[in-house]
């Protein structure tokens, strides 16, 4: 079993390639800052100055992550994790926080139905409080010399906040 770098990208500007029909895939990447190009026929030079792509048509499947694979290109090819360079977490988004949870592509049911009972769990509270830790941050950098300090600070601020 492959053993997952997790990793949250900035795709902002990216050329990313998504093969086959999906509204929601495209929409994700968009809203990550990407250049999508969404295509229902693959040609090799799609992969041209691009970044990642997704392959949501499974039949075309084998012939992108060869291709990608040789340009050292992440790709993803749904369903198929023995086709994936890079897999994709069931995703909640809740202002500033995201609660990602992935089975490394075992049970993309199991991760949702995770992903779900986590989620349940936030609340606005925790939704403000993230953005008001976020407006406090460069203050902390530059009143707090060490790591650990600015480390402790926050940690407290969490448990004050959150009791």
């Amino acid at each position: 079993m492959t053993q997952h770098y997790v990793a949250c990208l900035d795709l902002t500007g990216r050329r990313c390639l998504v093969v086959g029909r999906s509204n929601a895939k495209v929409r994700a990447l968009e809203a990550a800052g990407a250049e999508v190009v969404s295509v229902d026929r693959y040609e090799p030079e799609l992969l041209d100055d691009a970044w990642l792509v997704v392959v949501v048509d499974v039949e075309q499947g084998e012939r992108v992550f060869a291709d990608a694979s040789t340009r050292q290109i992440f790709c993803n090819v749904e369903d198929v994790p023995e086709l994936c360079t890079f897999i994709l977490p069931a995703l909640h988004r809740r202002g500033d926080i995201t609660v990602a949870v992935s089975t490394g592509g075992a049970s993309p049911a199991l991760a949702q139905w995770l992903r779900d009972r986590f989620a349940a769990q936030i609340g606005f509270e925790h939704e403000q409080l993230a953005r008001d830790l976020r407006r406090v941050r460069p203050w902390v950098k530059k009143t707090f010399d060490s790591y650990d300090e600015r480390r402790d600070f926050f940690r407290n601020a969490v448990a004050k906040a959150l009791g």
